[in-house]
């Protein structure tokens, strides 16, 4: 496609032909010459963004960057309704590519029940691979917006999902056929399908009807990076058990192949939530088919520590993610 705006012909039929209306309190949405979307919002509400951009040119960057960025509103205890979506091309890439992204996007969107509410589509030669900035928003009522930083000392921190889960994906996605020469075909195949468990809106959804006090989506720096994050914005202490993080042998195998640790790997799908009864959120969560674990708790103090038997791992500020070394 030529450098500049994509034009309005390509738009209509590889962009708004795809996207759909479906929330009544979005009033303005996508269309020739629309610079501005709008939505409504009751007057015992706060709204929340959320913004983080993808670079790639896999399939499934469109719908990952709508679940990372819908993520992060629903860790803060508010409803994701819609999207704003910037999307950059290089020169060389097809209309397929732009219909192909912009399908992954919309299709992530209804599954979610959110709605594009508008973006920019443009080429340019400043960039090799597309280029996907989302801004979420989501709404809350006043009230009910639960911080990152909002655990105290004696709550009980549960882990939903497994750890290193969408790091695993990406690894047998893009290492397949270096695994396939030490591993089973059909847990690489189960491993790829782990990017079906990306979004954490529903245990989000069942934490805060819980009483939830923080919580935090778990992203680059895996678990570790979490714990560490999680009671540095909270300011306690963190005391966690690594034998009841929960974590598939997929991963544990996978790791193995590219010395990797999996604790260290992004997790995108698993959330750490603070709560006064974990084992009661545990059991709400189940009842929801969503797995999940008590882990540990909030302490006293600074210091932030995982326990394995006799041995103690003393966390700090996460570090670049263990997934970068299957590019070395």
């Amino acid at each position: 496609m030529e450098i500049g705006k994509v034009p309005e012909n390509i738009l209509k039929r590889s962009v708004f032909k795809q996207i759909h209306h479906r929330r009544p309190d979005i009033l303005i949405y996508p269309g020739v010459g629309e610079d501005c979307c709008a939505m409504a919002a009751g007057s015992d509400e706060i709204m929340v963004f959320s913004t983080d951009p993808i670079t790639g040119t896999d399939k499934g960057i469109g719908r990952l960057a709508v679940h990372i960025n819908a993520n992060d509103i629903a860790s803060s205890g508010a409803e994701p309704v819609g999207i704003l979506v910037s999307l950059i091309l290089p020169p060389e890439a097809e209309e397929d590519t732009l219909r192909q992204i912009i399908k992954e996007i919309e299709e992530t969107c209804d599954s979610l029940g959110i709605e594009v509410m508008g973006g920019h589509t443009e080429v340019s030669d400043v960039v090799r691979r597309p280029v996907i900035n989302v801004t979420c928003i989501g709404k809350v009522k006043k009230g009910g917006f639960i911080p990152t930083g909002g655990l105290k000392a004696g709550d009980e921190l549960v882990m939903t999902k497994w750890a290193g889960l969408e790091g695993t994906s990406i690894i047998a996605s893009e290492k397949a056929d270096t695994l396939k020469q030490t591993l089973p075909a059909g847990l690489i195949e189960t491993a790829v399908s782990f990017k079906d468990y990306l979004s954490v809106v529903p245990e989000a959804a069942v934490a805060a009807c819980m009483g939830a006090t923080a919580m935090h989506d778990i992203t680059e720096g895996g678990i570790f990076g979490a714990l560490w994050e999680i009671g540095e914005a909270s300011g306690t202490g963190i005391m966690a058990d690594l034998r009841k993080i929960p974590i598939r042998q997929e991963t544990v195998e996978i790791c193995e192949v590219f010395d990797i640790n999996p604790y260290m790997l992004i997790s995108s799908g698993s959330m750490l939530i603070g709560c006064a009864n974990g084992n009661l959120l545990v059991e709400r969560l189940a009842e929801k088919g969503i797995p999940a674990a008590v882990i540990g708790r909030a302490t006293e103090g600074k210091g932030r520590i995982v326990v394995n038997g006799e041995d103690t791992r003393y966390l700090g500020p996460a570090v670049s993610d263990e997934l970068y070394k299957i590019y070395k």
